[in-house]
């Protein structure tokens, strides 16, 4: 089973995307809160896939999908967004982000943006 690393400074944020997640049978998780944190776990866990905040403290999202991408170019991240930063988003995208999701996002969108990645 794919496992998925969640990446977002609001821990309700991350609850939340898991309970989505874990409903269409998806059951293991790795968490971080920062994008420095989401380095080290990328490091240590090896997820399927990233789901990346783009604001955050300590180091923000853009700087995480860059190392994480350094590290292995063949990651697979998907962007987490508020609305109004289309700007951050295409940068994402040019730094090798697969897709993005726009915060508050609907259940439906995550999971097929999940499966649409990992299956």
């Amino acid at each position: 089973m794919a496992k998925i690393l969640i990446v977002d400074d609001a821990a309700f944020m991350r609850m939340m995307v898991k309970e989505n997640l874990k409903k269409a049978g998806f059951n293991e998780f790795a968490e971080a809160g920062n994008g420095e944190e989401a380095i080290e776990k990328y490091e240590a866990e090896s997820p399927s896939l990233v789901l990346l905040d783009i604001t955050m403290p300590v180091k923000d999202g853009l700087t995480a999908l860059q190392e994480i991408r350094e590290k292995d170019p063949e990651a697979k991240v998907v962007m987490c967004s508020a609305m109004g930063q289309e700007s951050l988003v295409i940068e994402a995208i040019r730094l090798g982000a697969l897709d993005f999701i726009v915060k508050p996002f609907k259940p439906e969108r995550l999971l097929q943006t999940v499966k649409n990645i990992i299956g």
